[in-house]
């Protein structure tokens, strides 16, 4: 290792100095990218970020200088493990990321490699045109990752792999020298003479059948099919060289689809009927098991009505028209094997059942007793025609060995899709005990290790028992044409790395909660953040809520993911909690819990951050900003007993500032006017109805009492006896965002007091805050629970929406004509959902744009000092072009006090409360 620096830091500064883009060997990078979707973990030594091809280039040269292995990255999707390394690891998605002109003529575009494909869809579809393989990561996975592992996806049935759909690839091999590989073998020196050598072999060892993944694509130099090296480098995981620019080809969207529901008794028989299904040329062919639904059910509450069965079979047919496409379905009907179909016109309900599957793939991850599931055996294919007869035996095969898992998958295409509760802990002895038993089993039924996702260091080892010593001979000679120095992701494909070397969760120990009980996870911190498996849900470029500063900053540390990576390495030991790495990981964290509900492996990461603070700062001085903002409930208490001197103070410029320093917030910030009389807790109670008590929340109580009058009006109009806390008794929210668990605790006793008499009598709690009702719901059991109490208080307390809903012939009020914005609370979002405030403000006949994303105030991290930038930032994904799109004269609702003091700051809109809404004359 000639030249080599020892140290991580050294190497990025040396690296620093040749490249325009950041180089970065810190601790905290380094365990950002030290794992992907997969069960490994490799910390890189140095993460670079380049921005142009010259960058690459000095990237590549350096990695050979001093013997460093260079791994090329996208989004860092891949399951099976290709987008780790020792060495310097390349991130294409920050800065290389531009789309050509696109040809809607020719149907094609050139891009760089760090092109996220749905933003590449979008650009398309201006043309009437789509890139055809769509894997179902498309939101967040790159063109280079596709490319690299040879994506595939539903529709990939009708339309191809990655592989059938590039036309040249631009790359470095692992010389540094450039080249264009297109359909000419001389493109690389030696090529011509390898595949003249190999005629043979490449004619009866390789392209069987179409998901034949595993190794390398060599089929694709026959003469026959077109000597195209581009096509055979797709699919070589960043084992021949790195990728500058790709030119791919685009089809045409379909003038009109339409989806059939196909049930069957169970997914071997679903498989068994895959010809009848392929005879009517459908675009897009998902499976999908009963468990797999009903997991979902569980989590999202409700799926569309499937018709009758325990496997299904979701047919996606096109034509260019809707009638030719409805026809191609009702043949389908008719001819297919099923028990019973039903055939979906309606977009909107066509689009719920795809989410069945959308949500099944990332909910997969835990098998059906609620164990973790992993990948490592996620993407066996077989000819389809031997499908059926796979899955019977791969079931008795996991029965053998005590692994379960859900399938779903490709089942046009003989590629099925689960994870197990494989188990990795006990690795060497069962992990691979099953792995290589699963692999023969495969081979015997004439398939591949892989189907769309590569063989990485999940399956390379097993390829020796895929393929003939020839063949493998062959794959190496193969990739020492492109890259002689074995520069290029070692340790991947040619000369592999044990499946069972550096798996990510093996050997770890467990590590006992101290603030936050993690009932979830058994108690265990090292579980619940190694419920991060990769998948990279919080790197979406649209959709959801989650994760609101990746969206601002596109950087891998303010992703969920990213924290979660350093989390793990605190866990296991390898970095301090009270470290700048774990400081810097979560400091732009707004603990928004969007990725409770919108990762799918249920990352909490606002919970694991407050029990992050807690043991970081249990019984130690702690920053200002704890004090100031998280002890905010006893400072309004006492603000608000002289509102209008409070009010002078803070409308004194000078002193606001100096006063905001002073307490750790943004002096850029304004304070919120302080309203002159807080609710009246002594009114009376009138009526003879049922009782409903309101919670009065410390914002609504110092801010905005009309909030509360408004609530109380609508509540006694429909007869109810509307009573309120007697005392003044807090959900705890501010103490538990700033890690101060003892406080809340205390808080919660209180508040546990104050409504036990209410709760045990059958009552219910109507929130008007959306964050304080989300800390009773979801963190009062966390807190307290062993409190008996607990439970049952959290499962009485309502939105104020879910409240009316619920209420016998309640109609809301119509508003036609009124032009409404409404900014979702991420709070409500995560823990109670939308649908019951969407439920109303359609029945008011209002016309609704509703803001995906987080306003960016969320609670204290938008006035914290340092914030400033970050908060407005995220505000301009979402809240700040809603209201600037929409007329003057709009509606905001935000029940959230954040939210409506981020719009009234940030663009001078004053939001009402749904209570007000619905109350207004």
């Amino acid at each position: 290792m000639k030249g080599r620096p020892d140290e991580p830091e050294l190497i990025a500064r040396a690296l620093g100095a040749r490249v325009r883009g950041e180089v970065d060997g810190s601790a905290r990078r380094r365990a950002e990218y030290s794992s992907d979707a997969s069960n490994y973990r490799v910390p890189p030594t140095a993460v670079v970020f380049p921005l142009d091809d010259a960058d690459v280039a000095a990237a590549l040269a350096f990695a050979g200088e001093h013997g460093l292995p260079l791994t090329a990255r996208g989004g860092g999707t891949s399951v099976a493990g290709n987008a780790v390394g020792t060495g310097l690891v390349l991130d294409f998605s920050r800065h290389m990321h531009a789309i050509g002109p696109i040809d809607p003529d020719g149907g094609r575009v050139t891009l760089q490699p760090g092109v996220v494909l749905g933003r590449l869809q979008r650009a398309a579809a201006v043309h009437g045109l789509r890139f055809g393989p769509d894997p179902s990561t498309q939101s967040r996975c790159t063109l280079g990752g596709m490319i690299g592992n040879n994506a595939c996806g539903p529709r990939a049935v009708a339309w191809g792999r990655t592989a059938d759909n590039v036309r040249t690839l631009r790359i470095l091999d692992g010389t540094g020298a450039e080249r264009l590989l297109g359909t000419d073998l001389a493109a690389l020196p030696g090529l011509p003479e390898f595949t003249r050598a190999h005629l043979a072999l490449l004619r009866t060892d390789l392209g069987r059948f179409d998901r034949q993944a595993s190794g390398y694509g060599l089929e694709h130099l026959l003469p026959e099919r077109g000597s195209a090296v581009a096509r055979a480098f797709a699919g070589s995981e960043g084992t021949c060289g790195i990728l500058l620019d790709a030119t791919v080809d685009l089809v045409p969207l379909p003038g009109a689809t339409v989806l059939t529901v196909l049930g069957y008794p169970d997914m071997a028989t679903a498989a068994d009927d895959i010809a009848a299904v392929l005879a009517v040329r459908p675009t897009a062919i998902e499976g999908i098991d009963a468990r797999l639904v009903d997991v979902v059910r569980a989590e999202r509450g409700a799926v569309p009505e499937l018709p009758r069965g325990a496997a299904w079979l979701f047919v996606e047919t096109s034509g260019d028209t809707a009638d030719s496409a409805r026809d191609a379905a009702r043949e389908l009907c008719l001819t297919a094997g099923a028990v019973d179909s039903t055939i979906v016109t309606d977009r909107a309900a066509t689009a719920a059942l795809w989410q069945i599957r959308a949500d099944g793939a990332g909910l997969a991850g835990r098998s059906p007793d609620g164990k973790p599931a992993w990948p490592g055996w996620e993407d066996a294919a077989v000819p389809p025609e031997r499908l059926g007869a796979y899955l019977r035996e791969f079931g008795a095969l996991t029965a053998e060995h005590g692994v379960d898992g859900l399938l779903y998958g490709h089942i046009g295409d003989g590629c099925i899709h689960v994870r197990l509760d494989l188990p990795i802990a006990e690795a060497p002895r069962r992990f691979r005990a099953f792995l290589l038993d699963a692999a023969d089993l495969v081979v015997r039924h004439g398939g591949s290790l892989s189907g769309e996702h590569g063989d990485g260091r999940a399956r390379s080892e097993l390829l020796a028992r895929m393929y003939s010593p020839a063949a493998l001979a062959a794959f190496g000679e193969f990739k020492a044409l492109f890259d002689p120095g074995g520069v290029l992701n070692p340790g991947v494909l040619v000369a592999p790395s044990p499946i069972d070397a550096d798996l990510r969760v093996a050997g770890l120990t467990p590590v006992p909660t101290r603030g936050i009980a993690l009932q979830g996870d058994g108690g265990d911190l090292s579980t619940a953040v190694h419920r991060c498996v990769g998948v990279g849900s919080c790197r979406a470029d649209s959709g959801g809520f989650m994760c609101p500063s990746f969206r601002a900053t596109a950087d891998e540390k303010d992703s969920t993911r990213g924290r979660a990576r350093v989390l793990q390495e605190v866990v296991r030991g390898a970095l301090p909690i009270t470290g700048p790495e774990v400081h810097g990981s979560l400091d732009l964290c707004l603990s928004c819990r969007a990725c409770a509900t919108d990762c799918p492996a249920g990352v909490d990461m606002a919970t694991y951050k407050s029990e992050v603070l807690y043991r970081r700062y249990q019984g130690k001085l702690r920053p200002i900003d704890h004090y100031t903002l998280g002890g905010l409930p006893r400072w309004l208490a006492l603000a608000s007993r002289v509102p209008r001197l409070a009010n002078a103070l803070a409308g004194v410029g000078p002193l606001r500032r100096i006063g905001l320093r002073a307490a750790g917030i943004d002096p850029r910030r304004r304070v919120p006017a302080l309203a002159e009389h807080r609710v009246d807790r002594a009114r009376r109670v009138t009526g003879t109805g049922p009782e409903v008590l309101l919670w009065i929340d410390t914002f609504t109580d110092a801010f905005d009492p009309a909030i509360a009058t408004a609530a109380i009006g609508l509540l006694e109009s429909l007869g109810y006896r509307v009573r309120l806390p007697e005392r003044r008794v807090c959900c705890g929210l501010t103490w538990i965002t700033t890690g101060q668990l003892d406080t809340a605790r205390t808080r919660l006793l209180a508040t546990l007091d104050e409504l036990d008499t209410h709760i045990r009598a059958g009552g219910r709690v109507v929130g008007l805050e959306p964050s304080c009702t989300a800390a009773l719901r979801a963190d009062l059991p966390e807190l307290l629970p062993d409190d008996p109490r607990s439970a049952p208080t959290a499962a009485a307390v309502r939105t104020l929406a879910e409240f009316l809903l619920a209420h016998p012939d309640w109609t809301p009020p119509r508003r036609d004509g009124r032009t409404v914005v409404v900014q979702p609370h991420c709070h409500q979002y995560a823990t109670a959902g939308f649908s019951a405030d969407r439920q109303i403000l359609a029945a008011m006949g209002v016309q609704l744009h509703e803001i995906s994303g987080c306003c960016g105030l969320a609670g204290n991290f938008g006035m914290q000092a340092g914030h400033f930038d970050i908060s407005v930032a995220i505000a301009g994904n979402g809240l700040l072009p809603a209201l600037q799109a929409v007329p003057a004269d709009a509606v905001l609702l935000a029940d959230g006090f954040s939210c409506r003091t981020q719009a009234a700051e940030l663009a001078g809109y004053e939001a009402r409360h749904l209570a007000q809404f619905l109350w207004e004359d």
